[in-house]
C-alpha cells in the first residue's frame, strides 16, 4: 500500500511540473524492437551519433547514478537502453525523472550511441510521461510464477515473462499461415452463427441462453458443422471458418470450456484425400514454425515427415486390449469392459455404448500414440454425420489425427443421403446420447442434394499447443476460463 502512495504522490509531482497524466498521443516514429534489429551490428559511433530516434516504451529497470540514469525501456518485443544525463538535459528536466518509476510508459527522444560496453543506447534529449503505474509489477521483474495468477492476469503475464509474449506472436503466426493455407487453395473464408435454436454438429453439452426480443431459448454453438454443409449445398464448393465453439463440460489441461476451431468442407472429395492434405497442412506449418519437418513436444521428438501412420480404430483396439475384434460389436461387453477400467475416482462409467468405445480407445490406444497417427474407420454409432464406409456398413468414413496422445483434428466423407441422416438423428436420441436432436432444418438441406463433400475440423488451441512446446491449453489462450477466486 506504501508503494502505491508513493506512486500517486510521484503523480501529482509530475502533474505539477507539467505532466499530463493521460496524454492524447505520442508519435513514436521509432519502434524499440525495429530500432534494436536495423542497428544492432552497427559499431560506428559518429554514424550512430547522427541518428534521431523517437520512441515509447514501458520501463523496465532504472540505475540511478547521480547527475546520471540509465535505465531499459520495452515495446513488448524488445528492450533499448536509455541514458540520461544531467548536462544535457539541463539540471530541472533531469530532476523530473526522479519522479518516474519501473512500470511507467515513457516517451522519448534522442540519438543513439554504443556504450564502453557496446550496449546499444538512446542518450535523451528530451522524454515525458505517458502513463503513470500506479501498482508496482510482480517480483521485480524476476518473472511471475504463480500459475494463477498468469492466466488470471494475463496483462501483468505478458509484460514480465517474455516466453508468453512469444507464445501470442507465435499463434497468431500459425492462425495466418492456416488461413493463407486455404486462401490459396480457392476456399472462401465464412462466418456462421454462434447461437443456434437446435443442438448439431457434434456429441458434447452446451451452453444454454434466451433471447428477450424473441422469447426463444438458444444454445452457443459446439461446431458450425451443419452450417457450413448447408453452404456446401448452396454452391459453396471449398468453405472454412476459424471461430468460437462452446461445450459445457470439464477444464483440463487440453480442455477449455470456449476454444478455436478450423472447419473446413470441400465438394468432390472424400476422407482420404483430407489425410493427404493435413499431412501437407501440418508439415508447412512445421516448415515455417520450426523450419523444417522434426520437432520436440514436452521434451519428446516430433517428426512430421511424409508418409503419416494410419490405423483402423476397431483392429488398433482389439489388438490392444488383446480380444477379437468381433467382440467390440458387442455392447453388453463394450460397457461391461469400460467399466472394468474406468477409474475408481472418475464419476460414473460410460452410460452408452458409443461413449464406452471412445472411452476404451482413449484409454488403451489415444493416450499412447506420439507421433502424427491417423485413426480411421470409427464405427458408425459414434459418427452420426459421417458416410458408411464403401467396404463394411457397421462403418463410416472418418478418421482422427493424434498427435502427442491428443486430438488434433476430426474429419469424415461427409453423409449426404437426406433419409439416412434422419435414422442417425433419430438413433442418437433414441440412445439419449449428449446433445442429440433432430435438425429437420438440416434434413431439408440435404434433401436439396450435397455433392460428395469431405470435411474437417481441426483444433486450433491444441495446434499451437504442439508448435509452442506449450503442456497446457491455458498457456496458449489468452484469458482461458478460471473458477470464481
Amino acid at each position: 500500500m506504501q508503494e502505491k502512495e508513493a506512486r500517486k504522490e510521484n503523480l501529482k509531482k509530475l502533474e505539477e511540473l507539467g505532466y499530463k497524466a493521460h496524454p492524447y498521443k505520442f508519435p513514436a516514429e521509432d519502434r524499440i524492437f525495429r530500432l534494436v534489429k536495423k542497428f544492432k551490428d552497427e559499431k560506428d559511433q559518429e554514424k550512430l551519433q547522427k541518428i534521431r530516434v523517437k520512441t515509447a516504451g514501458r520501463i523496465l529497470t532504472i540505475r540511478r547514478m547521480g547527475r546520471a540514469t540509465f535505465f531499459h525501456i520495452s515495446d513488448g518485443l524488445d528492450k533499448v537502453q536509455v541514458f540520461l544525463r544531467e548536462n544535457q538535459l539541463g539540471k530541472e528536466k533531469y530532476r523530473h525523472f526522479k519522479y518516474f518509476n519501473i512500470g511507467d510508459w515513457i516517451g522519448v527522444e534522442g540519438v543513439l550511441f554504443r556504450t564502453k560496453t557496446g550496449e546499444l543506447t538512446i542518450l535523451a534529449s528530451d522524454f515525458t510521461l505517458l502513463a503513470k503505474s500506479l501498482l508496482p509489477l510482480p517480483e521485480k521483474w524476476h518473472g511471475l510464477q504463480d500459475v494463477e495468477v498468469r492466466f488470471r492476469k494475463r496483462y501483468l503475464d505478458l509484460i514480465v515473462n517474455p516466453r508468453s509474449r512469444e507464445i501470442f506472436e507465435k499463434r497468431a503466426k500459425i492462425v495466418g499461415i492456416i488461413r493463407n493455407f486455404f486462401l490459396v487453395r480457392e476456399f472462401v473464408e465464412v462466418e456462421t452463427p454462434m447461437m443456434h435454436s437446435v443442438l448439431g454438429g457434434a456429441a458434447a453439452r452446451p451452453f444454454r441462453t434466451h433471447h428477450n426480443a424473441l422469447d426463444m431459448d438458444l444454445y452457443l454453438r459446439i461446431a458450425p458443422e451443419l452450417y457450413l454443409k448447408r453452404l456446401v449445398v448452396g454452391g459453396m464448393e471449398r468453405v472454412f471458418e476459424i471461430g468460437r465453439n462452446f461445450r459445457n463440460e470439464g477444464l483440463s489441461s487440453q480442455h477449455n470450456p470456449e476454444f478455436t476451431m478450423l472447419e473446413f468442407y470441400w465438394a468432390y472429395q472424400d476422407y482420404l484425400f483430407l489425410m493427404d492434405l493435413t499431412e501437407k497442412l501440418f508439415q508447412e506449418l512445421a516448415e515455417k514454425v520450426w523450419g523444417g519437418p522434426r520437432g520436440q513436444y514436452q521434451g519428446r521428438a516430433l517428426d512430421f515427415s511424409s508418409p503419416w501412420k494410419r490405423l483402423e480404430f476397431m483392429d488398433s483396439l482389439a489388438g490392444a486390449m488383446g480380444i477379437e475384434k468381433e467382440a467390440l460389436w458387442d455392447e453388453e461387453f463394450v460397457l461391461k469392459k469400460a467399466e472394468e477400467v474406468f477409474p475408481e475416482d472418475g464419476g460414473n462409467p460410460p452410460s452408452t455404448y458409443g461413449k464406452a468405445l471412445d472411452f476404451l480407445f482413449d484409454t488403451f490406444i489415444k493416450e499412447k500414440l506420439w507421433e502424427p497417427t491417423f485413426v480411421m474407420d470409427h464405427p458408425k454409432v459414434i459418427s452420426p454425420l459421417a458416410k458408411e464406409h464403401r467396404d463394411d456398413p457397421r462403418l463410416t468414413e472418418r478418421f482422427e489425427l493424434i498427435i502427442a496422445g491428443m486430438e488434433i483434428a476430426n474429419a469424415f466423407s461427409e453423409l449426404t443421403d437426406p433419409a439416412e441422416q434422419l435414422l442417425r438423428f433419430e438413433e442418437q436420441v433414441r440412445r439419449k446420447e449428449e446433445g442429440a436432436e433432430v435438425d429437420m432444418d438440416y434434413i431439408e438441406a440435404l434433401s436439396y442434394g450435397l455433392p460428395p463433400t469431405a470435411g474437417e475440423g481441426i483444433g486450433i488451441d491444441r495446434t499451437v499447443m504442439i508448435f509452442t512446446d506449450s503442456p497446457s491449453i491455458r498457456e496458449v489462450i489468452l484469458f482461458p476460463l478460471l473458477r470464481k477466486k
